[in-house]
């Protein structure tokens, strides 16, 4: 089947000081995307601190990434790699599979890892390949928009972190400022400062991509 495959993992895993509160947090943080989302094949841990799953389009698998980085921010990062392509079961238990959407994923998802070493980079997280003999949307201008996504969510600190989530769950600022116990005007102060109806707006963008 033709799929969107992704591919994450933990930022700087191995110096992590509570290994096994890390994977408690991946694992929560997993589950529930996996509920908001009912992805074709659901997220999993995999090996180490690296999951996978596949989703029936780009832009759900987009929004999902988004997701899991920001349950896992402020105290840990991830990283994701999308591939657009066709996937294949070779092996139900344990499952493995294969085909030029998981090669894309994996290219992706090393890119982003490169990049990083390459050029020292710690904003860019997400990126998006499509598969060989496959077709899909023009990968530089989703590109173009995970380089600026990744970089907004970067410099956000906790609160406006928190109130990013509450916004792309569907609260209203009045509900944000009640739930975070901070006045509606400081509210409103991160959403305009921190470009969140941006971020807000990008997703609702991305979410449609097929």
């Amino acid at each position: 089947m033709r799929a969107a495959a992704v591919i994450g993992d933990v930022v700087g895993s191995r110096g992590a000081t509570d290994r096994a509160r890390l994977h408690e947090h991946l694992a929560a943080a997993i589950a529930e995307v996996n509920e908001e989302f009912g992805p074709s094949v659901p997220l999993r841990i995999t090996v180490g601190d690296e999951y996978q799953g596949i989703f029936a389009t780009i832009g759900d698998a987009l929004a999902a990434t988004l997701r899991v980085r920001l349950a896992m921010l402020p105290e840990y990062d991830v990283r994701h790699g999308v591939g657009w392509g066709d996937v294949e079961v070779l092996q139900e238990e344990p499952r493995v599979e294969d085909g030029p959407g998981w090669w894309a994923a994996r290219a992706a998802i090393e890119w982003v890892a490169d990049a990083e070493r390459r050029a020292g980079s710690r904003s860019r997280r997400t990126s998006y390949r499509i598969g060989e003999g496959s077709r899909g949307p023009d990968p530089s201008a989703i590109e173009a928009a995970l380089a600026l996504r990744d970089e907004m969510v970067t410099g956000l600190g906790a609160r406006s972190v928190s109130v990013l989530r509450g916004l792309l769950a569907g609260e209203t600022q009045r509900a944000l400022a009640t739930r975070l116990e901070i006045t509606a005007s400081a509210v409103s102060q991160r959403v305009r400062g921190d470009g969140l109806a941006a971020l807000v707006a990008a997703d609702e963008s991305l979410r449609e991509v097929r």
